[in-house]
């Protein structure tokens, strides 16, 4: 290979596929997923239309997809932590027969039955689409991790049929690319014309047995850099590189065997990495910091890998083969809505499962596109048209499924989203849980400042003295009746003073049922700090307040001093548009009084980037400093 054209092609495709990580996300404004944008814009460059990436630069590049494989691989292993899936070990075992089975078995058959409207297909002799229907329905089979994943954390989801699911989605992602090294290595037969005796099962059965044991090797390999004193950033590399390595030497293996023995030993890279990243994950210590570097680079692995395969794709192809894909994508729900009764019938599950049991498992990603890609290699004269067929499904599958697995948790009620903001009742008011001598001070500075206050306490043993300024109310547990009886949804703020456990068990109950805008915790320890990060709540640790606050004042005493109200007559504010005559005013037209100063303006929970020009929406929170009676002027103004 020519160094020359290798370095271009390489620095052209990195530029395209950075260009094609920006536009995928516009595909995600319109709920689109985005390894769609990265495939059309990977086709949009490709030979079939701009012809930025040629032919030979795809095939040029050909590493970027085995080490985008490995990655696929360590990643899927990683999924598949063993103490996670001992609680809902039965139902996920039958699960996993079922729609490892039933819809590999059934979506053959189907496939079979079809070929005749398969265009590669229709010359093909009676072996050949045998060969070609198993490895469809092998890829059938595969699903997606990171979708589930992704799904689950969007809705909080817990419960036994959200633990089944993620148990079967990565058990069966370990199953496919075992029963895929079974397949391939019998479709090449079939299609080759080679026979299949005892030879080539004790040949096939020692492939795998080497592979397995190559891929504990590996797993003791890839703890090494995790031993080193070195930044995620050199690990994640040596592991992409251990990751490539395996692909170097599976070739190297195979070309060294054909030399010498007149038949290609075939390790399985996809099946070495797989095991390699399950052992980490289950015999170190290592399995979090291996989680967190794969889910580090991943992103930056997919943007590559799908653009990739976007720009081998003939747009013709993909528009001929559209209408099949359609129909084979029926077939699957159809194979996996059978396989779910199965699953849900012999766990003996709930029987609210059975026509749901399916929904978890429709959409696919990385693992389904990659074992298409190795299959579109190894059969070039009708791989791209198979290739292209399985892409056109993902899509479908990318689109309907994470829809259908968020209405089957909400089904189950399994998930826990946030309820709806209540909508401001022109009171400013606060909520403060715990009495003691912080929380009184607070709802005394809230009340100077002229909001209402509250207090609430779970201790009944201490007195309670009357004051006209805020109320002191005692309750007897925590509970939802509890919050609708303190009438929470007209609060605006909620303050939480308690212990960790109970300031979590109020906080998740306010978020799910009541949807308080803004739930303030007083940590205690800070190992809790994510659980209350997940629930949008706004965190203070008193320890690192401190300090924060002590440093500022070191380095900026004129600024600490005016944000926190000290300076006389100064103070700071946020207010919320809800002023419809100001939505869509620029910040320079807003005509404020001279004493004060926007610091940042805050949208959908994000700061954004503030000027002269910025238009202002409804629902914006503006953080503003100057003079007390000047920021009342304006808060009157932006908020009615």
């Amino acid at each position: 290979m020519d160094i020359n054209n290798f370095i271009l092609s390489l620095i052209g495709f990195l530029i395209i596929a950075i260009s094609a990580n920006q536009i995928s996300k516009y595909f995600q404004k319109i709920k689109f997923p985005i390894i769609t944008g990265l495939i059309i814009s990977g086709i949009i460059a490709g030979s079939s239309m701009l012809n930025f990436i040629t032919v030979g630069t795809v095939n040029r590049l050909n590493f970027l997809n085995e080490i985008a494989l490995a990655i696929i691989a360590f990643s899927a292993g990683s999924e598949l932590y063993l103490d996670d899936l001992r609680s809902r070990i039965n139902s996920i075992k039958w699960m996993t027969i079922g729609q490892l089975v039933i819809t590999f078995v059934l979506s053959s058959v189907a496939v079979y039955m079809l070929t005749e409207y398969i265009p590669f297909m229709q010359e093909m002799n009676m072996l050949s689409k045998i060969a070609v229907a198993i490895l469809f329905g092998t890829i059938f089979v595969a699903r997606s991790p990171s979708s589930a994943v992704a799904v689950i954390n969007e809705m909080r989801a817990n419960g036994p049929f959200t633990k089944t699911v993620m148990g079967v989605t990565v058990v069966k992602d370990v199953l496919v690319i075992i029963l895929f090294a079974i397949c391939f290595s019998v479709a090449k037969a079939f299609i080759n014309g080679d026979e299949i005796g005892f030879l080539f099962l004790v040949i096939l059965l020692l492939e795998l047995l080497v592979s397995f044991a190559f891929g504990i090797v590996l797993g003791k390999i890839l703890q090494i850099p995790f031993s080193l004193k070195v930044n995620n950033k050199v690990k994640a590399v040596i592991i992409t590189v251990l990751g490539y390595g395996v692909y170097v030497f599976s070739h190297y293996v195979k070309a060294t065997t054909e030399q010498y023995f007149e038949h290609g030993f075939v390790l399985e890279p996809l099946l070495v990495c797989i095991i390699g990243s399950f052992v980490l994950t289950n015999y170190s210590k290592h399995r979090i910091e291996f989680a967190e570097i794969i889910e580090e680079i991943s992103p930056i692995i997919y943007i590559v890998f799908f653009t990739l395969t976007g720009a081998s794709l003939e747009i013709q192809t993909l528009l001929n083969v559209f209408g099949i894909a359609v129909v084979l994508f029926l077939v699957r729900l159809g194979t996996m809505f059978i396989a779910g009764i199965f699953g849900v019938y012999l766990a003996k599950d709930p029987k609210e499962y059975r026509f749901i049991a399916w929904m978890p498992y429709l959409t696919q990603a990385g693992v389904a596109l990659g074992l298409a890609t190795i299959i579109s290699h190894e059969f070039p004269s009708w791989g791209h048209e198979f290739e292209t067929i399985i892409i056109a499904i993902i899509v479908i599958n990318q689109l309907l499924g994470p829809p259908l697995f968020k209405w089957s948790l909400n089904f189950v009620k399994e998930s826990h989203l946030r309820a709806k903001v209540p909508e401001f009742d022109g009171t400013r008011d606060a909520l403060i849980f715990g009495l003691e001598s912080q929380s009184i001070a607070l709802a005394q500075q809230l009340v100077k400042n002229k909001w209402s206050a509250r207090i609430a306490t779970l201790d009944s043993s201490k007195e309670i003295s009357e004051n006209e300024a805020y109320e002191i109310k005692k309750i007897d547990e925590i509970s939802l009746e509890t919050l609708n009886n303190l009438k929470l949804d007209k609060t605006e703020v909620v303050v939480l003073m308690l212990s960790d456990s109970q300031n979590y068990k109020l906080a998740e109950l306010i978020y799910e049922n009541i949807g308080t805008k803004d739930i303030i915790v007083r940590l205690n320890k800070r190992e809790n700090f994510d659980k209350f990060h997940k629930l949008g709540a706004i965190i203070i640790e008193p320890t690192t307040a401190m300090v924060s606050l002590l440093d500022h004042f070191v380095r900026s005493p004129n600024a600490a001093s005016l944000l926190l109200g000290m300076d006389e007559g100064q103070d700071s504010m946020d207010i919320e548009i809800r002023n419809n005559d100001i939505h869509g005013m620029r910040l320079r037209e807003l005509r404020l009084p001279t004493d004060i100063l926007v610091l940042s303006v805050k949208r959908n929970n994000q700061l954004i980037v503030s000027h002269g020009y910025t238009r202002l929406r409804i629902g914006d929170i503006m953080t503003l400093v100057g003079a007390k009676e000047s920021l009342e002027a304006v808060k009157l103004k932006f908020e009615n």
